[in-house]
């Protein structure tokens, strides 16, 4: 599996970085930008994409990964 995208928030605008990376792949100016970026790279990963909120918070997550379709309960 490949590391999660996440979304956050920089000084000049959103930034998509792969988790453990120490660059960002993309700043957008907007939030929604990045995140339409950072779905692209996610599905094309395979990965997890983690959207963080003004405060840094976690503020929602999108999986892209082969999830098991018939899970119990």
């Amino acid at each position: 599996m490949k590391p999660n995208i996440h979304i956050t928030r920089r000084s000049n605008g959103w930034a998509v970085i792969s988790a453990g990376a120490e660059r960002a792949s993309a700043i957008k100016p907007t939030q929604a930008e990045a995140i339409a970026a950072g779905r692209a790279q996610a599905a094309n990963n395979g990965s997890e994409l983690i959207i963080h909120g003004r405060d840094g918070r976690i503020r929602a997550s999108d999986s892209h990964g082969r999830d098991p379709r018939n899970i119990p309960g």
